[in-house]
């Protein structure tokens, strides 16, 4: 099942779990807005290369659009979409070298865009969903060739997101350098708009603690899982499958609290140790090798395996479908923690269900990226309006004279509203606790599992909005 259809399923469900009215339940499954444009670039050699962009722009009763932008090859040959030998001839004579056609599944983009919806909600953040991404392989093209990419998809979209209407994020083959360039090119067009962005570089109004937010997210709300069944990080053991930034953020905090970490893989390869691998030692390993290969803290073993490795807690951090009917019945992990995407198939979840494994769904368990996200996007908001118009300003700097006894030194740098890292990551914390009790609440309220409750949390969530708003109007 791919994963549109698995998360159009979990929506359906939600919404019968909640009653809600049949045209309801079809407005908020289609997506607001879809975009595709194409992205031609001139490459280091003088070549041309096209690509082609998506944005999914799902919902947005509860405020601004917010989701990722992904970098990721998904193929297609020529023929494959309706080119007849001719026009492919035509194509090779005009020097574009895109023998085949690099594009980000759109299926997979809509789910993501209405899986951001969901999750926003859950988070209790003030954010719709939105998703976008660029079907390239960002390892096979230059420095100076994504910064031409991103700036000319950029160029094709300014129109279409902004402060209000849609902020983008890293992403899958993203980061803050991504960001800083969309920032740039966007404020070409509209004048300086740092909050057009979020996962930007610090010195942009970028967010402390924005880099480690999905891992640490992960880890809080596992901690908040593993207390609900009596128990602690500290006395299991864990198998992460993908360490990029998320899966060694959450290996590094459960490391850092005395968890075994037994298994590990990447793209690279996997690596076991049933006494617990040495993180740290093994981040070292990684950031000199660019691979897991070859690291004599652990043992090879086969990346395939580490779904079905022997652990008590499993957390998949890569992509989506990776546990499906063909390996579930074999999982020997008591919970999973989705960090990734819709990593559970439809198939999977029941079998797991069937076996007793409790399982921590996405929407919740990596949702503190995005709510870190809303803190810096937030923080950007506040220092713009202490700034932009002094009356306020002063106003502001009265009120807050008379109501409470600020330090000097807060007085004298009022614009600097930047938190500092400690105070992210409590508040990131705070967002997560709340929201897993909010979750244990919904599951009560309607005798559901994990997933279901968050999804009826954030599905009632958003309907509710709706309808205020004046749906029917």
């Amino acid at each position: 099942m791919n994963a549109l259809a698995a998360t159009n399923r979990n929506f359906r469900h939600a919404a019968r779990i909640l009653g809600l009215d049949s045209k309801l339940e079809k407005s908020l499954l289609i997506p607001l807005r879809e975009i595709k444009v194409e992205c031609t670039i001139p490459k280091d050699d003088g070549s041309l290369a096209s690509f082609v962009g998506f944005r999914v722009q799902h919902d947005n009763a509860r405020g601004p659009m917010k989701g990722g932008i992904r970098y990721h090859p998904e193929t297609q040959d020529f023929r494959d979409i309706g080119l007849d030998g001719q026009g492919y001839s035509k194509i090779l004579e005009s020097h574009i070298t895109f023998g085949l056609v690099t594009e980000v599944d759109p299926d997979e983009v809509n789910a993501l865009a209405q899986l951001m919806t969901w999750k926003s909600a859950v988070a209790a953040i003030p954010y719709g969903g939105a998703k976008g991404g660029i079907g390239c392989d960002p390892r096979e093209l230059s420095t100076s060739e994504l910064e031409r990419l991103t700036r000319v998809f950029t160029q094709k979209i300014h129109d279409l997101i902004g402060i209000h209407r849609d902020v983008p994020a890293p992403d899958m083959g993203t980061n803050s350098q991504t960001m800083a360039w969309i920032l740039d090119e966007y404020s070409k067009f509209h004048g300086h708009s740092p909050a057009v962005v979020t996962g930007k570089p610090i010195d942009l109004g970028g967010s402390l603690g924005r880099e480690a937010a999905t891992g640490l997210g992960v880890f809080y709300a596992t901690e908040a899982l593993l207390a609900e069944h009596g128990k602690s990080i500290s006395e299991m053991k864990f198998a992460i499958q993908g360490f990029g930034n998320v899966g060694a953020w959450a290996a590094k905090f459960i490391h850092g609290v005395g968890g075994k970490v037994v298994a590990v893989s990447d793209i690279t390869g996997a690596v076991k140790n049933p006494n617990g691998i040495d993180i740290p030692a093994l981040l070292k390993h990684k950031d000199s090798t660019q691979s897991l290969k070859d690291f004599q803290g652990a043992d090879a073993m086969d990346m395939n395996d580490l779904l079905i490795h022997e652990c008590d807690v499993l957390v998949p951090c890569a992509l989506g479908g990776v546990l499906n009917k063909e390996n579930a019945a074999d999982v020997k992990a008591k919970f999973i923690i989705e960090a990734a995407n819709h990593p559970t198939d439809p198939e999977a979840d029941e079998i797991l269900s069937k076996k007793g494994v409790v399982i921590l769904p996405d929407i919740y368990a990596n949702s503190g990226g995005v709510t870190v996200s809303y803190f810096e996007w937030v923080q950007i908001l506040l220092g713009s309006i202490l700034s932009s118009d002094m009356h306020n300003y002063i106003t502001l700097i009265l009120c807050i004279l008379v109501c409470v006894h600020v330090p000097m030194h807060v007085l004298q740098n009022i614009q600097g509203f930047m938190w500092d890292e400690e105070k992210v990551n409590c508040e990131l914390k705070k967002y997560m606790m709340r929201s897993f009790h909010d979750i244990k609440a919904m599951c009560q309220t309607h005798n559901c599992n994990l997933r279901m409750g968050a999804f009826t949390l954030g599905v009632n969530r958003v309907a509710r909005a709706t309808l205020l708003r004046g749906w029917e109007a």
